[in-house]
């Protein structure tokens, strides 16, 4: 399978075929790294790794395995570029582009901004754009995730069940991709999910649809509860981890001032507040299987969304799973990047698709704003 040039930016935009094979390239990058065979894929060729926020996991993982590939990782901090001075995305997207072989980007924290920049680099340029977490999705952590999955229980996933939930943590509002994510990758490979939130807490419509059809169309279940205890019930996996209020994350967008934005965190806060009792502990793993497992994308806010005897316990399995980051990077690296030349780069569908994207992004502020204005006058009232 040949998917050199193609941008990695949503799982959703890949077949069940296509990931198959990054899966299996997975599989196989990971056994040679554990042999000491040398896997010199892309031998002199750069990697720009562009983030727009912190990273642990994520940055390593590309780092080490460009290195690993024969390439070069290269990091930049975008408050660090131009970037933050106003370079356009487009702009970005050329000069990086033409001085590389691939763009990985992570920008994550601004609902409606991350997706929508990221394709509007790859609309301009013909080097692979590689999404490291979006608003949207946080692909190469879901594969990594399925991976993981395989490894405990097999290729043949169906019937088991996957309990994705909110959980408390006091720290800030997380994005919202990895169960975003999580709903719309595993859908499609076998498993029944069940998504658990606080009614505050909901995810994004585009997500919430592409999960209900990814389940209609490979005849797995997608349901939605409000109870934590009722998602673990019977589950094989537990993914439970926090991520922020839509409505309050999106008025970010429109406050100006050092003092709005304090206060507009105190406000999330404050409702996660409400919900302390949304811990994965000891009592709610035996609501689940006897040999189901604990996994988190991490870092995990331990005695808050988690009890250290869960997370360090025989269930976990949270340390595989972020090595299992490296050998999907790797391999979503490998498949995509190339030497040059290059074929002839028609952007036209890139365009259409970053144009499309811009518009989505739109919707989602436009709705979000909507949201908030009803939600400040309820307050008056």
């Amino acid at each position: 399978m040949n998917l050199k040039g193609r941008d990695y930016i949503e799982t959703q935009d890949f077949t069940v075929e296509e990931l198959e094979y990054l899966l299996k390239l997975s599989a196989k990058l990971k056994d040679d790294f554990r042999k000491g065979r040398p896997t010199q894929l892309l031998p002199n060729q750069t990697a720009f790794l562009l983030f727009f926020d912190k990273s642990t996991r994520t940055r390593n993982a590309f780092e080490a395995g460009a290195t690993q590939l024969g390439a070069h990782a290269h990091f930049l901090d975008s408050s660090a570029t131009q970037i933050s001075h106003g370079e356009t995305a487009e702009d970005t997207g050329i000069i990086l582009g033409s001085m590389g072989h691939g763009i990985a980007i992570r920008h994550d924290l601004i609902p409606g901004a991350g997706n929508s920049y990221m394709r509007q680099v790859a609309a301009a340029t013909d080097v692979p754009v590689i999404n490291m977490q979006c608003d949207i999705d946080h692909p190469t952590q879901t594969l990594a995730d399925l991976l993981t999955i395989r490894e405990t229980f097999g290729k043949n996933l169906r019937g088991r069940k996957i309990a994705v939930s909110w959980a408390y943590a006091p720290s800030y509002a997380k994005p919202l991709s990895v169960p975003q994510g999580l709903i719309t990758l595993m859908t499609r490979f076998g498993l029944d999910v069940t998504l658990a939130m606080p009614p505050e807490f909901k995810l994004m419509d585009k997500c919430m649809e592409d999960a209900r059809r990814n389940a209609a169309a490979a005849g797995t279940k997608f349901e939605v509860v409000d109870n934590m205890d009722d998602a673990f019930e019977n589950a094989d996996i537990v993914y439970p981890k926090s991520w922020g209020a839509f409505d309050l994350m999106c008025e970010r967008l429109d406050l100006k001032t050092q003092d709005q934005l304090r206060k507009n965190e105190e406000e999330c806060l404050k409702l996660n507040a409400k919900y302390k009792d949304w811990i994965c502990d000891e009592r709610r793993m035996k609501l689940a299987k006897k040999k189901a497992i604990y996994m988190h994308c991490l870092p995990a806010d331990r005695g808050n969304e988690v009890t250290d005897a869960v997370i360090d316990g025989p269930q976990s399995v949270v340390f595989p799973e972020a090595e299992n980051r490296l050998h999907t990077a790797k391999a979503i690296m490998a498949a995509t990047m190339r030497e040059r030349p290059f074929e002839k780069y028609d952007p036209r569908p890139k365009k259409k698709t970053a144009k499309a994207a811009k518009k989505a992004a739109k919707a989602v502020k436009a709705k979000a704003a909507k949201s908030a204005k009803k939600a400040k006058s309820a307050k008056k009232k």
